[in-house]
């Protein structure tokens, strides 16, 4: 069987070949720039499909890893934060008519990144597997008894948008506080409320990129605002440990390359906090093995799935 997996993100589209046994033999990538009418969007996605496929071959399946909130059934994208105005498209039915009336399957990206690192990467037989992306937002998949579990209307999981009470009366999502994103918000607004020396106060963009960098170089402010964000971070984690008991939490995305700088104070936090310590082990959090592939890998394994599911 072979397989063409597109990995759809609002920065880039990536695109790869793998055979039946979900061994990646070529891919590609492109820069999405949704910012552009939606038509040229689609058609550079299917260009770098293209190109991964060798010389001679068919495709039997295409497995499509896109951000949600989509209808998975449909193969609908409904409507994402990073797509400016992508609502309800029929990605699914577009790329199979582009690919001769293929079978196309579309899953959540994080959903499929959560399968491919139970199959293949961190957390191979650990049951249940919780994964999480932590860059721009927080993105979340369950994999559970072995199956994907997506929820009564393919909805789940959206672990960022939990939230957390503040000081202030504000109530917050756990993405405004610990993903990329919240820890520049964090850190804006400690330089606007404070006048403590920083490096940070030289920069055009205060982002989690340049906090990060910051808080490794050992600058004061921004070393509060990572403990400030791992803190919740942990905090976040001890609630999905209660709910879901998992064997591994599989952790990828930007910010968990600050390593033990932010993993650290958040494994703190779930000894201190957790119910029971057995819920907690030496192996619990694990960081993903599977890189920016991992989507691609995702989408395959859920393409052959469907496909083997249909016989």
């Amino acid at each position: 069987m072979n397989l063409l997996a597109i990995d759809f993100g609002g920065t880039r589209t990536r695109a790869a070949w793998f055979s039946h046994g979900v061994n990646l033999i070529q891919r590609d990538e492109t820069l999405s720039q949704v910012d552009q009418p939606a038509q040229q969007v689609l058609d550079r996605m299917i260009e770098v499909a293209r190109k991964v496929i060798p010389a001679g071959e068919h495709v039997d399946a295409i497995g499509i890893s896109a951000p949600g909130p989509l209808d998975a059934a449909r193969g609908v994208i409904i409507q994402a934060k990073t797509l400016p105005d992508w609502y309800d498209v029929p990605l699914s039915r577009i790329i199979s008519e582009a690919f001769g009336h293929v079978p196309v399957f579309m899953q959540n990206d994080a959903n499929l990144a959560a399968l491919a690192e139970y199959h293949l990467g961190a957390a191979q037989g650990a049951d249940p597997t919780i994964y999480l992306t932590v860059s721009t937002g927080i993105g979340g998949g369950a994999v559970i008894g072995g199956t994907l579990f997506t929820g009564s209307r393919g909805l789940a999981i959206e672990p960022g948008h939990m939230r957390f009470p503040q000081a202030d009366g504000r109530i917050l999502r756990w993405e405004e506080l610990s993903s990329g994103t919240g820890i520049g918000r964090l850190a804006r607004e400690r330089l606007a409320g404070s006048d403590a020396l920083s490096s940070l106060r030289v920069l055009d963009c205060v982002d989690g990129k340049a906090v990060g960098k910051a808080a490794q170089a050992g600058d004061a402010l921004a070393l509060d605002v990572i403990q400030t964000s791992a803190y919740y971070f942990g905090l976040g984690l001890v609630n999905l440990i209660h709910l879901f008991n998992p064997q591994a939490i599989v952790l990828g995305g930007s910010v968990i390359q600050l390593g033990d700088l932010f993993l650290d104070p958040a494994k703190r936090i779930i000894e201190q906090e957790l119910l029971d310590p057995r819920f907690n082990s030496d192996d619990l959090i694990r960081v993903a093995q599977l890189g920016d592939s991992v989507c691609l890998y995702g989408a395959a394994l859920y393409a052959r799935w469907k496909m083997e599911s249909a016989l």
